[in-house]
């Protein structure tokens, strides 16, 4: 069994979500009976084939204490950095200390904010995304782009070729770390893990993912997170009554 590709997961919590306007961090703001960062780090632990989870926190985060899951045994905690750069390199530092086998060891990185994610999303990924340059979930874009300037529409942008990423973004370990590296010291701004393997000149794998995998950025997103969460709660229902 240990020769086979090992997984981990790194869930990356230790953003501050201005955007929301709300004094409680996004990670701990309820969300139908539990928090957002609950909802997410209880899917990843349902999976079996995930080795553990590095939960990345803010500094200082006293919430993380609190919590029921907070001495499960398949879960670390670190701290993460001033971007989501840095987080995610804190959270790939612990993976490389506690995975038995880096050199065979896949990641998938996912933000906390994102607490919908489904299962069969999950194994898609994981299957598709077990290679040499990963890969990641997508939604393709359905709206019609526009560039503005100034509050005016300036031009429209073709969409054809363009999709939504998502996370989880999945990719071995050694290569995340080693493009994360490279981001880090010629400056480049990373927005999400496939853009440094892009860089490495890699074509991860896009997964097509589902539009309740939404990230909790606004205000109303916590009411749709939780429609998603009802409706995926009555499938589950339905499935084991089947």
């Amino acid at each position: 069994m240990t020769e086979g590709p090992r997984y981990w997961a790194v869930l990356v919590a230790a953003g501050a979500g201005t955007r929301m306007g709300m004094e409680t961090p996004k990670p701990w703001l309820p969300l139908a009976g539990r928090t957002v960062l609950e909802w997410s780090l209880t899917t990843l632990l349902r999976q079996g084939w995930i080795d553990g989870v590095v939960l990345v926190l803010a500094a200082g985060d006293t919430p993380w204490s609190a919590s029921p899951m907070a001495r499960h045994p398949r879960v670390l905690t670190v701290t993460g950095g001033a971007e989501r750069a840095d987080s995610v390199r804190a959270g790939l530092a612990a993976v490389r200390c506690h995975a038995g086998w880096p050199e065979r060891t896949w990641v998938l990185v996912h933000d906390a904010a994102r607490p919908c994610l489904r299962e069969e999303a999950l194994l898609q990924l994981r299957d598709a995304a077990t290679t040499s340059e990963g890969g990641l979930l997508a939604r393709p874009l359905t709206d019609t782009l526009k560039r503005h300037q100034d509050g005016r529409a300036v031009e429209t942008v073709p969409r054809a070729h363009l999709a939504g990423a998502q996370t989880p973004q999945q990719f071995p370990l050694l290569t995340l770390v080693d493009a994360l590296a490279r981001a880090a010291a010629a400056g480049t701004d990373v927005t999400d893990e496939a853009s440094a393997i892009e860089a490495l000149g890699l074509r991860p794998t896009v997964v097509w993912g589902h539009a309740s995998n939404l990230k909790i950025t606004y205000p109303d997103d916590l009411a749709l997170a939780a429609f998603w969460l009802r409706l995926q709660a009555g499938e589950s229902n339905h499935h084991e009554s089947v």
